[in-house]
């Protein structure tokens, strides 16, 4: 079980939502959280909060995608504090989309937000966390790390890339003392999906089912996914039944979000055409 109170922990993505919210209640129990973000204005005042209330926060605006930044920060980090015992690879950033509707140096943004992102920060502390035989690494990932539905297709091939990084870390680390955890949050309220309107619409039907979190909610998954050894933690529950039924009949899983799925308007026209060509027929 990994300790928290006394702990140095980092938390990527910090600026908000997710992040913002661990960052706090890492705290609360006694971490001297590390916050990175590009968002220098909102990651200070996560700072400013935090250290407001009794606890101990530092700031440092880096863009956690540009490996060289990352490196240089990271060695800032540990002449200042050390190396950290708690990484959490946070940050992401993706809309729902369509391949034809995006740029393929948009897609290229995607992979390097979640996936890169955590790459980076992971081999920035890594050796150093192996050479002291201790640390607990958690990757926050979205469930279209394990589910498939239309207009996603960027975003979805980033947060597989995501998981499978997590869970082949977790081998490569077995018996070091350090280990990896892969967090799968529902739809959380959060400012994403108020400036990604057309992502949000995009929910299967089927997976408005599952009840929205708050960012709060989510963080306390993440710090029992901190506190223990399991090779994923979900939340909330609901998706995890979801997860054993899609390891049980996946297909039908599949079938069930794609048919509930988005659909571009001219498949939806041409369906409904097709509609009305079979009831003229009969």
């Amino acid at each position: 079980m990994t300790q928290i109170d006394g702990s140095l922990a980092l938390v990527t993505g910090a600026s908000s939502g997710i992040g913002a919210a661990t960052a706090k209640a890492l705290a609360i129990q006694g971490a001297h959280v590390l916050l990175l973000a590009r968002r220098e204005s909102a990651l200070q005042d996560v700072a400013a909060h935090i250290n407001a209330k009794g606890g101990k926060a530092t700031a440092y605006i880096v863009d956690v995608t540009d490996a060289v930044a990352v490196v240089k920060t990271a060695q800032e980090i540990t002449d200042q504090h050390g190396t950290p015992d708690i990484l959490i690879n946070n940050a992401g950033f993706g809309k729902w989309r369509f391949v034809e509707e995006i740029t393929p140096g948009e897609a290229a943004d995607m992979m390097a937000c979640p996936y890169f992102a955590a790459f980076n920060v992971t081999h920035a502390f890594l050796p150093a966390m192996m050479e002291r035989g201790s640390g607990k690494i958690v990757c926050v990932n979205s469930p279209l790390g394990r589910f498939i539905w239309p207009g996603t297709t960027a975003y979805t091939a980033a947060r597989w890339a995501l998981r499978g990084f997590t869970y082949a870390l977790r081998a490569d680390l077995a018996g070091s003392g350090v280990s990896a955890t892969h967090y799968v949050a529902g739809k959380v309220d959060s400012p994403y999906w108020q400036t990604n309107t057309a992502s949000e619409e995009r929910f299967p039907l089927i997976a408005r089912l599952i009840p929205t979190i708050t960012p709060d909610a989510a963080a306390r998954g993440l710090l029992r996914a901190v506190r223990g050894d399991a090779r994923e933690v979900v939340t909330p529950f609901l998706i995890k039944t979801v997860f054993w039924q899609h390891a049980l009949v996946p297909y039908v899983v599949d079938w069930l979000m794609r048919v509930t799925g988005y659909r571009r308007p001219a498949m939806e026209h041409r369906s409904a055409y097709h509609q009305e060509e079979g009831q003229g027929a009969e």
